[in-house]
């Protein structure tokens, strides 16, 4: 359960800086699809921070897509080394992904969005939007994905259990 709380934290930590280098780095309206509509509407594109801004965002982005596609790699390659059976594969990957999601909706988008001005020291043209002040703006997708979680981490552990024999 240690390495799987570790993995946990590894995809955490991949999704900060997925958000920061798109936020800070690329910044890239395209790339805020997830964020309230009045504050994509608002959001504009900048020219580079400093030189290869653009260029290390995406490259950290590609790292953090990359860290995140490991952890679970790297869950199902050390639960085939231990023997693990459907259900413990299942187990990890459902914790895996449900505290991803928790860090998500609490972090993310509750803490980050509405109480900081995070994106507004990037964006400061969305300051005043509504916005900033709806937690749960993206509630359909977010149990959308809560409901789909138990039947991904399910076809991860098939997967998984297929591979280890």
């Amino acid at each position: 359960m240690l390495l799987t709380l570790l993995l946990s934290l590894i995809l955490i930590f991949a999704l900060c800086l997925l958000l920061y280098s798109a936020v800070a780095l690329i910044q890239d309206r395209r790339l805020f699809t997830t964020a309230p509509k009045d504050i994509q509407a608002a959001a504009k594109d900048y020219p580079e921070r400093f030189y290869g801004a653009h260029k290390l965002g995406r490259k950290l982005a590609v790292i953090s897509i990359l860290a995140m596609i490991g952890a679970f790699l790297y869950g199902g390659y050390d639960g085939v080394l231990n023997g693990f059976s459907f259900g413990q594969f299942f187990l990890r990957f459902i914790v895996m992904l449900y505290l991803w999601k928790a860090f998500d909706i609490i972090c993310l988008d509750w803490l980050l969005l509405t109480k900081s001005h995070f994106f507004q020291h990037f964006y400061p043209e969305t300051e005043g939007c509504e916005g900033y002040r709806q937690f749960g703006f993206n509630r359909k997708e977010q149990m959308t994905r809560i409901i789909l979680f138990p039947f991904i981490a399910a076809l991860m552990a098939g997967i998984a259990r297929l591979i280890g024999g």
